[in-house]
């Protein structure tokens, strides 16, 4: 018989009771059971969730984590909003000077003395205002002082690799300029957000506005906008208009890169800011559309330096400025701020031996009664090829009169100085010509005036002109590189493949993007635009034997004893060694036989290249010893109007190329710079056919070509080797080891003697040199 109670009908089943106290299950009643009639219910347990469920948190749990995290936020912003004061204004708020140094610790300048003038906001028109509120913070008077929205837009836009973006609103950029710094740190923002919020509370917005425009930096050393109203304009800010007022609130984004003077090549990306700036007045209803249709891009003056940066010494130092930001040392507001002192790679004695010798050979040859003596101007650069170091840089006739630097403009074609590099690329690449020869200096090409270039297809319809229309028929190439002729360069360019002339260039340390460096027939001969400071680069590289260091102009940069992080320095083998020394044997030619032999002035053994650019508006010298790559241009450029100028009759001459005034220069800058070290000489592995016993001397020489030399049937290109006598003409430059050759099996017949002169290609030239040539319409080469 059951112990268990019938179910009453009607009535709804109940939970058993726990017996014994345990709270487990109840069994059979026994003692301590409190289970009967008219007892009270237990509550029905909630079934445990199982599987995936477990892994969503309830909603209490949701809503507590929540409102922790609600209390933290507001507790830590009512703690930071306490703890934080406004602090008193910063040092950078009245910036001290950069101190730059030579490598040896002598100073070379100072810069950076404060140029601000602070104005009430009442003198700056309404106009200005707005632009420089259209430019930065369009809702500055309607909204708070810290705009969540564009804190976020601008985190997820870095987050997501669209680029660092600003979230700051006008009030935050004072801050950190007034009473913070440009340090990009989490604690600095931390900083600058509460101080934000307290200074929007204690001052106005008009105060505010006025402080950031009076602290903001311009560009050109102004601190404030009334600075910069006189550093772009020469004007008081109450008489700078909208358009000048929408360019000075340009410059707030990128100071130097929207200095259409300074940065030409900038100025489309100025214009588009500016338009930009307007184009925001007009949404704001702050210009009519009819008044912004007529505004012009206002260009601003000339730069008027500090008199502290006379002669060479603002050219350095813009230089360096250049190096630190465009390497993101740093950046330019920061060092704008001041206090920071710069040790550079500049040596003071090869600095004053270059300018020196530009006043020797130039300057002091200047004469106010030849009008074309007004537009001359030279830069010069010079690198040791084993550290990449640029030692010294001459910039112009003075940094206060002439702001642009010569040594680093990019705007002045390289002319037939960049034939080298179309040789370099040939025996880098075992180039042959089209009749399958192997290119090596004693290759014999047709140096016709005029000979139509001939690619794979036939003609193509490129002819150049030689310099002063000179027809030489077959020539080796080493003859073609001492008289520098343009149709034998501009057929090698086609046989090696223009693309591989241009990668052989950025090997060498041409900057890919340099202006008209185009995979052409025509890039043999320069049109090219690479600053003097990229070609003693290049040059540096075939100097060191095919390796290439990026240069560097700064040695060391501390700021109150912290050490600035540079960029580690690299090395690469931007050609093979045998490459670089076998152009460096033909460009010793040059020196000893061909146009540039005013550079044996140096009493060095030396390799170089002369050349013009088109219609004789430069002319240029390269060249280098083992120790030390030097580029030498002359240019022509209209001091008023800035377009560049042929340099005929300047000095007195009829004409300037890059074997006289150039080479002069080079000659006695490299000799004084030298002076005191040891003569090295030139240890060279050249490609197989390059180094050859000299021709027998026929017992009666002929102008004629050789009678054994026969046209390729394609292109005309001789195959034979030229009938012209080897060149006579000493070496001044001293005995020096023998140069290798390599292993595999000799070229055709001839080439260059020990001494690296030519011997296929007769009297190399007089002092002094030749000049132009034809490329692409124009005249370039030398």
């Amino acid at each position: 018989m059951s112990d268990e109670q019938p179910q009453q009908p009607g009535r709804p089943p109940r939970d058993h009771e726990g017996g014994g106290g345990n709270g487990g299950p109840a069994g059979p009643a026994g003692p301590g059971t409190s289970a009967g009639p008219g007892g009270p219910a237990k509550k029905r347990k909630r079934p445990r969730r199982t599987g995936w469920r477990r892994m969503i948190p309830t909603w209490r749990l949701t809503l507590g984590a929540l409102l922790l995290i609600v209390l933290l936020v507001a507790g830590g912003l009512i703690a930071g909003y306490n703890l934080v004061d406004i602090p008193a204004a910063n040092t950078a708020a009245t910036a001290q000077s950069n101190v730059y140094l030579y490598s040896d610790g002598t100073e070379i300048a100072r810069d950076g003395q404060v140029n601000r003038e602070n104005v009430p906001l009442a003198q700056i028109p309404i106009g200005v205002q707005r632009a420089a509120l259209s430019a930065e913070d369009r809702d500055f008077y309607s909204e708070s002082a810290i705009d969540p929205e564009a804190i976020a837009r601008a985190a997820w836009n870095t987050a997501t690799g669209k680029g660092t973006q600003g979230g700051s609103t006008i009030t935050q950029q004072y801050v950190k300029n007034y009473y913070l710094g440009q340090e990009q740190t989490i604690s600095r923002k931390a900083k600058e957000f509460f101080i934000s919020i307290k200074l929007d509370r204690e001052e106005s917005k008009d105060d505010i506005l006025a402080g950031y425009l009076n602290t903001s930096y311009f560009g050109r050393n102004a601190y404030g906008i009334q600075a910069a109203a006189q550093a772009y304009y020469g004007k008081n800010i109450q008489d700078i208009d909208i358009a000048q007022g929408a360019y000075l609130a340009s410059l707030l984004n990128a100071p130097s890169a929207y200095d259409v003077v300074e940065h030409p090549q900038n100025r489309g990306r100025a214009e588009a800011r500016w338009n930009y700036v307007l184009d925001g007045m007009v949404k704001k209803k702050w210009l009519s559309p009819g008044a912004r249709a007529k505004e012009k891009f206002p260009v601003p003056e000339k730069v008027r330096p500090s008199s502290g940066l006379s002669g060479q010494r603002g050219y350095l130092v813009q230089a360096v400025k250049d190096d630190l930001t465009s390497n993101k040392v740093i950046d330019e507001d920061t060092l704008a701020t001041g206090g920071y002192r710069i040790t550079t790679t500049l040596q003071r004695g090869k600095q004053q031996a270059l300018a020196k010798a530009v006043s020797d050979q130039v300057t002091s040859k200047l004469s106010k009664s030849r009008s074309a003596d007004r537009n001359v101007r030279v830069g010069g650069a010079s690198v040791e090829p084993d550290t990449g170091k640029v030692v010294a840089m001459y910039g112009g006739i003075d940094y206060t009169k002439q702001y642009v630097n010569n040594a680093t403009r990019r705007d002045y074609q390289v002319g037939s100085t960049f034939k080298p590099f179309v040789f370099a690329s040939a025996v880098e690449n075992r180039s042959t010509t089209r009749d399958g020869r192997r290119i090596t200096p004693s290759t014999i090409y047709d140096g016709t005036n005029h000979r139509t270039v001939q690619g794979p297809k036939g003609s193509t319809g490129y002819a150049p002109g030689n310099e002063d229309d000179v027809s030489y028929g077959n020539i080796t190439v080493a003859t073609a590189t001492d008289k520098s002729v343009n149709a034998v360069y501009a057929q090698m360019a086609e046989d090696v493949g223009p693309s591989r002339v241009e990668q052989t260039a950025i090997d060498l340390g041409i900057p890919k993007n340099t202006p008209d460096l185009n995979p052409y027939p025509s890039i043999a001969l320069g049109p090219s635009t690479a600053s003097v400071l990229d070609m003693s680069e290049a040059y540096a590289t075939l100097a060191g034997h095919g390796k290439h260091g990026t240069y560097t102009i700064v040695e060391k940069a501390t700021k109150n004893g912290r050490k600035l992080s540079l960029p580690k320095k690299s090395t690469v083998q931007g050609v093979s060694r045998q490459a670089a020394d076998t152009t460096t044997s033909i460009l010793k030619s040059v020196v000893a036989s061909g146009t540039g032999t005013a550079a044996k002035s140096a009493g060095r053994p030396a390799a170089g290249k002369t050349g013009t650019a088109e219609n004789d508006k430069a002319a240029w010298f390269a060249g280098y010893t083992p120790d030390l790559s030097t580029v030498i241009s002359v240019m022509g450029q209209d001091p008023k109007t800035g377009v560049q100028k042929p340099l005929y009759g300047a000095l007195g001459l009829p004409r300037i190329n890059g074997g006289g005034a150039p080479a002069q220069i080079w000659g006695q800058y490299t000799g004084a710079a030298l002076a005191g070290t040891p003569r090295t000489a030139f240890h060279l592995d050249l490609q197989s056919g390059a180094h050859q016993d000299a021709l027998p001397t026929p017992a009666k020489s002929s102008a004629s070509p050789s009678s054994t030399a026969s046209p390729s049937p394609s292109d005309g290109t001789p195959t034979g080797p030229s009938s012209a006598p080897p060149s006579t003409e000493p070496s001044t430059t001293g005995p020096e080891p023998s140069e290798t050759p390599s292993s595999e099996s000799p070229g055709v017949i001839g080439g260059l003697t020990d001494g690296g002169t030519d011997t296929g290609g007769g009297d190399g030239g007089t002092d002094g040199g030749t000049g132009d040539e034809t490329a692409g319409g124009g005249t370039t080469g030398g």
